[in-house]
Order: structure tokens, then sequence, then C-alpha cells
């Protein structure tokens, strides 16, 4: 595709000349860039130039978009340009990372840690929640639980409960894979190391107390040093340091081992110091620094209850915009373990859902239609436990809604403090978290949940109804009368235009997925939330095939498989793009089954895709199809939301200009 050397110039010069740009790459979609100093963007600059669809900034990378298969010119014009080398995706992610504050890679570093195993977690939280309605007292019965009035069921709750505390039972095995891949080591050592810290041959952590206290605790003698024979159930910080050294210790012996041998000694000296490591200086020694933080956090809100809970409450948010929010995952399980339950998890819960609340009110106060469709599928995404898409899709671009929805939040984790409510899991967040929640203690719960869907709902539209008649009121009466006149004239123009078309034709798209198809706003990445790249849809996908939703021309596959784009005999191309961020796979998990230049007809396997390998690494399978904008030959496109089954017509419709 030709393109216009000066607009590349342009960018280059936008984002403070070649001498501030660090390194930068390229996806299928955007330039990544690692700048010098951020500061030196020209943001305006950047929005005037017509290859730009957009631009922010994230975890320390500045990314423009551009589109599908232009993305690729423009970079390597670029290259020409700044006499720059060319760079990867890590490359760039590394880079930015450097640019990050101690504190900043620290939660990076949890969130990479606690994010993968986030599902697993989740399962078990809504088994947990399916487990205490059977089993809590006055629910259904007056001091009875369900189990207890039909003892039948209590099997089937005592099988729910053993599915369901797996993954708390054995978490150490769980962190131990996610933090040894993080740090660089075997996962399958780390899985193992986990296990070790929970052999059923030690004394489990939960019953640490008790044999404390009566003198039962048993002990390894080393030589006359007693160590406690103790397990690290529940526990985060131990397997966490241990993860570190395990990794350490294989790279150290990876480098200089003899591949003929490595089998043989990497593996089982790694562990045997580790293992050593963890049960004589580094479990006791973080054990008791575990154990000091939650009881420090408990005295908190045993003691200032009130306070406790209007700040974790009225600025969990916040600490979202910031990402900090990752490291209370660590605490929120430290917790759990420690004292059976987490009085953090149901402030989070409930701040959802107050964000949600102040984004659905947005929906009544706006006008323009694109930001009436964002506001209301954002707060229905927080209302379910994820609030990004409220957050700075809506409530932040506003400012109001963001803080009458800490102020709701706020109000509601003082009445949740005062009344030590508790979740004995965590992962179910929003309206769905009272399944987390004890169920003696869903009555408050609901109390709270009240408060945050009144309380910012409210305020924001009471706020937004004065501000608007406010502005009504300050606004020049001629300037009303200008804007009259043109609007007039735009609809009068429109008008003719519409009146003067000749019938669109129609280009219906198959689900090139199953799964269920919902909009774009829902896409945990601005660059498609906030249509830069064009009109679509997106899919949660249920399978992992992808099929060509028309009869097309592979116009171009990415290196790494995760993304390919179709062009109709029309002209019209369409881009379906597996994942977000699944670039960084470099192809793992992927099967192409079409190369550039093939003619496919609609129905015929694409690619295929393991969903497992991409959660497993973090990453969200969400699959947007896009209509890249900028395509002369679309006049409109119509999305269908809900359940989609591949091959099914319909999913998209596209009007062409005739």
């Amino acid at each position: 595709m030709a393109i216009d050397r000066k607009n590349v110039e342009d960018i280059v010069r936008a984002v403070g000349g070649k001498e501030n740009i660090e390194v930068a790459t390229h996806c299928v979609t955007r330039l990544r860039f690692s700048l010098y100093d951020e500061s030196k963007v020209d943001s305006a600059a950047l929005d005037r130039n017509e290859l730009v669809k957009g631009q922010f900034s994230t975890q320390g990378q500045f990314q423009i978009v551009i589109g599908p298969g232009t993305v690729d010119t423009v970079y390597d014009e670029m290259i020409k340009i700044t006499g720059g080398s060319r760079a990867s995706k890590d490359e760039v992610k590394s880079a930015a990372a450097r640019k990050q504050n101690p504190l900043q890679r620290a939660i990076k570093t949890l969130a990479d840690i606690f994010i993968p195993i986030l599902p697993a977690i989740v399962t078990a939280g809504l088994l947990l929640g399916i487990n205490n309605i059977l089993t809590g007292p006055g629910i259904f019965f007056d001091e009875q639980s369900l189990v207890q009035v039909y003892p039948a069921w209590s099997d089937i709750a005592s099988i729910i409960n053993t599915i369901a505390s797996t993954a708390f039972t054995f978490l150490p095995a769980l962190i131990g894979w996610a933090a040894v891949t993080r740090f660089g080591g075997s996962p399958l050592l780390g899985i193992v190391l986990g296990l070790i810290l929970v052999h059923p041959d030690l004394l489990s952590a939960y019953g640490y107390a008790n044999a404390s206290l009566e003198g039962t605790v048993p002990t390894w003698n080393l030589f006359g040093w007693h160590i406690e024979k103790i397990g690290y159930q529940g526990q985060v910080l131990p397997v966490l340091v241990s993860a570190y050294i395990l990794a350490v210790i294989e790279k150290f012996l990876n480098k200089r081992v003899h591949d003929s041998i490595k089998l043989l000694v990497v593996a089982p000296v790694a562990l045997l110091i580790t293992g050593f490591l963890a049960f004589t200086i580094i479990g006791p020694l973080t054990f008791a620094i575990g154990n000091a933080i939650t009881d420090g956090l408990v005295y908190i809100f045993d003691h200032f209850a009130l306070l406790g809970g209007l700040i974790y409450g009225s600025l969990y948010s916040a600490l979202v915009i910031t990402g900090m929010h990752h490291t209370f995952l660590a605490v929120d399980v430290q917790l759990i373990g420690s004292e059976g339950g987490t009085f953090l998890w149901p402030m989070l819960a409930l701040s959802n859902i107050a964000q949600g609340a102040a984004a659905l009110a947005m929906f009544f106060l706006v006008r323009e239609q694109k930001a009436k469709g964002l506001a209301v599928t954002s707060s229905v995404s927080a209302f379910l436990g994820v609030t990004e898409p409220a957050i700075f899709g809506v409530n932040i671009r506003y400012r109001y809604p963001f803080f009458f929805g800490l102020i709701g939040s706020g109000l509601a984790g003082m009445l949740l403090t005062l009344n030590n409510v508790r979740a004995s899991s965590i992962g179910v967040g929003g309206i769905p978290g009272f399944l987390s929640i004890f169920p003696n203690q869903w009555g408050v719960f609901f109390v709270g949940m009240a408060i945050v869907l009144i309380v910012p709902f409210g305020a924001t539209m009471l706020y937004g109804r004065i501000a608007g008649q406010r502005a009504k009121k300050n606004q020049p009466a001629e300037t009303a009368r200008a804007g009259a006149v043109n609007t007039t004239n735009e609809l009068s123009s429109r008008s003719s235009v519409q009146a003067s078309q000749e019938p669109v034709n129609i280009l219906e798209l198959a689900a090139p997925i199953s799964g269920t198809a919902v909009p774009l706003e829902q896409v945990p990445d601005p660059a498609f939330a906030e249509k830069q790249m064009g009109e679509g849809i997106a899919i949660e996908p249920s399978d992992g095939k992808v099929y060509a939703p028309f009869d097309a021309t592979v116009a171009h596959v990415i290196k790494s498989k995760h993304a390919l784009i179709l062009e109709h005999a029309s002209g019209v191309q369409v881009l379906i793009h597996v994942g977000i961020n699944t670039v960084s796979l470099k192809g793992n998990g992927f099967t192409s089954h079409r190369n550039i230049g093939d003619k496919v007809r609609a129905g015929e396997l694409l690619l295929e895709f393991d969903m497992d390998a991409i959660r497993a690494a973090g990453l969200p399978v969400i699959t947007p199809i896009i209509i890249p904008a900028g395509q002369d030959k679309v006049e409109r496109i119509e999305e269908k939301t809900g359940p989609a089954t591949a091959k099914q017509t319909g999913i998209l419709t596209i009007h062409l200009k005739g």
C-alpha cells in the first residue's frame, strides 16, 4: 500500500523526533514505541495526521493505531527515516519496563504472577459460592441449611466443596508455576516446588496455631538444629520467594552444566537446594512476615473499621487506574489462608458495582450514540466484575461519575467493615460477588449493594442535569441560534445526500467463531474498544477454530498467526484478531491453515488456537472482528450480539455504497 512519506515524517516528528525513540516495533494494528520522554509527544499533531487512527500510552509504551496492512508499510518507512534498527515486541516491553520505578515493577511482577492463575481462583470461588448456598443455615429455612433439611444433597455439597477447595488447598503449586515462569525458570519445577510446600507429611498451616498452643508441632532435627515440620497452605510469600530462588539457581546451572548431564543435575540440585532453604530459612521468615502483615491489617480493620472501610472502599477504583489493585490479590489470598476469609474482597465487589452505576447514569445524560452505547455496555461489564471499560471508557472521561462512584463505594465500605462482612473466596466480583460472601452476611452485603447502586447513579444524574442546565444558561443566545442553524443545514445536507444515493448492496458476514458476540466496547484494549481501528464486533469464543465468514482472498496473515485479513470480491477487508496482545505468544498455540493469496470459501477452516494456552499466558481470548476504517465502499455496519455459532450468518451486516 502506497503511503505519503511526509505523513510518516510527521509521526516521527510528533513523537519527539528520532532522538526521542529508544526502540520501536509494530503489531498487526499499531506502532509501539518506548520513548525516552513521553512529554515531548505532540498529541494534536498526531490527531491531525491522516495515517493515525488513535493513540494512547500504557505500561510504559506509547502506541499509535495505524490499521492492519498499512502499519507494516508505515513501520518500514519509519525505519528508513530514523535509521533505527528493527525491534521485537519483547524488546519494546523490556525497554518500557526499565522506565518504571521499583514499585511499578513490583506491581507488574505480582500482576504477571497472579493474573494467569485467576481463572482457577474464580472457578473455585463460584463453586464455593454454590456450596455456601447448599450448606449455609437460614437461607431457605430458619436456622437450618438446605443439606440439613434434605440430607440427600449433603454428599453432592461435599463433592462440590472438594472440587472448589482444591485450587486453594494447592494454591502454592499454582503460584509456584506462575512465579517460576515469570522469573524465567521451568514451570514444571515451579509446580513441584509448590507441592513440596504442602506435602501431606507436613503439619498443615491451618492446624499450626492449635498445635503450637498444645506443644505438638513436629520438627526435623538437623544435627541439633530443630526445624518445624509445617506446610504452607494458604500462604503466598513463602512460595513467591522460594520460586524466585529456584529460578535463579536453575538458570545459573543451565548456563554451566553440560547438555549431556543437565537432566541429572539441574532439576535435582535446584529443587534440593531450594527445598532446604524453603524449610529452614525462607519459609519460617516469610511465614512470620506474612502473618505480621495479616495481623496488622486485621488490627486496623478491627479497631478502625469505619476509617479502613472508607479508605479502601473509596480508593479501590483509583488503584485500578494505577494498576496497584493487583497487589491486593496476594493480600486477599493470604487473609483467606490465615483468617478463613477476607474483608477486602467484599469492598472490591461493591466498588465494581459503584463504577457501573455511575457509567449507567451517563447513558441517560450523554446524547452522542457512540457514547451511549459505551456507557450501557461498560456498565453491564462492571456489574459483572470487570470495571476497566467503565472507568477508562466513560467515568474518567467525564470525571464526575468516577468521583461519585468513589463516594458510593466508600460509604458501602464503611458499612461492610463495621459489620465485619467477609468473603470465603475471591474471583467473583460485581453483582455475582454475593456468592463469595458468607451466607449469614448476605443481608448487610445487599444493603451495601443498594448503596452503590443508588448513590453513584443518583448523584451522577443530579449533577449531570444541573451542569447541563447551567451550561445552557451560560450559552449566548446567538451561539445557540447559530448552532441550531448549523444543525438544520447539516441535517438537510445529510437528507439530500441520502436521497440522492442509489440502493446499497449488502454483505452478510457469518460468525467466524462459536461463542458469544459482544460489542467492541467490551474488548480490554482501547484501540479496539474506542473503535480507533474501525467498526465491528467481538466474540468471546467457546471453541478454538476460526472459519471464513464469506468467500474471500486471504490478504494478510500475521507472522505470529494470531490474526489475518480477508478481502471480499467487492474490495472490503475484514480483520480477525484472536485474543488481545497474543502477538507476544509468537505463534505458540496457533495453527494456520491458509496462506496469503489463498482463495477461501465461506465456512472453510482458517486457523485454530489453543484457548487454554492463551489464558495460561494471562491474555484475554476475546476476538475482535473489525471492518478497518477508511474503506470507501463501506456505508454503514450493523452488529448482532448474543450467542453465536460458527458459520451462522448475520453477525455483521455491511451496507456497501452502490
